[in-house]
């Protein structure tokens, strides 16, 4: 069974598509990147309540309450890390719950910047909001290291992140602002 707010070594249940579980939840034609920009996006009231949406490295995990599960490939070049950059309060969380996870800096404007550790090259720059959920997202090259920085007024914090392995980090949320 797919878990909200996954922890690192946690074993995965097999996982058979269920294409009446994409169906009633809209996502019959969509691919992972869309689904889960889609329930990221979507406010904390009305992301479904019967359904969990787990981000791993590599693929989308997806169970609801009748027990039907589905597993989507994310794009081979890309990876998807959420960040719920905090001030005060945070959880410890490895897999990105779409639909559980929640940060404490819901729908501010904050400075976001990603460089690549080896490059330098700039992957992401400007102002982003974060979503109602407290994270803001971002779709970055796989097989990466990098420096995120996040700023919210007075406050800055930096962290290390990493595309490059199976059980790197979906969800980032040791992002203290200071």
């Amino acid at each position: 069974m797919v878990a909200g707010c996954g922890t690192r070594g946690a074993e995965d249940a097999p996982v058979t598509e269920d294409e009446d579980l994409l169906q009633e939840h809209g996502f019959a034609d969509a691919d992972a990147q869309e689904i889960i920009d889609q329930l990221e996006a979507l406010p904390v009231a009305e992301r479904p309540q019967n359904l969990i949406a787990s981000v791993t490295p590599t693929s989308l995990q997806l169970s609801d309450d009748a027990g039907r599960e589905a597993e989507l490939p994310l794009p081979p070049d890309q990876f998807y890390l959420s960040v719920a950059p905090f001030v005060e309060a945070t959880h410890e969380c490895a897999f990105h719950s779409l639909t559980t996870c929640r940060g404490e800096l819901r729908s501010r404007e904050i400075s976001v910047s990603v460089v690549d550790s080896s490059s330098g090259e700039v992957l992401e720059e400007g102002t982003r909001t974060t979503h109602d959920n407290g994270f803001v997202g971002f779709w970055l090259p796989r097989g990466i290291t990098a420096e995120l920085t996040c700023t919210l007024e007075d406050y800055t914090g930096t962290a290390s992140i990493s595309t490059q392995a199976e059980d790197d980090l979906t969800c980032l949320t040791s992002l203290q602002l200071t």
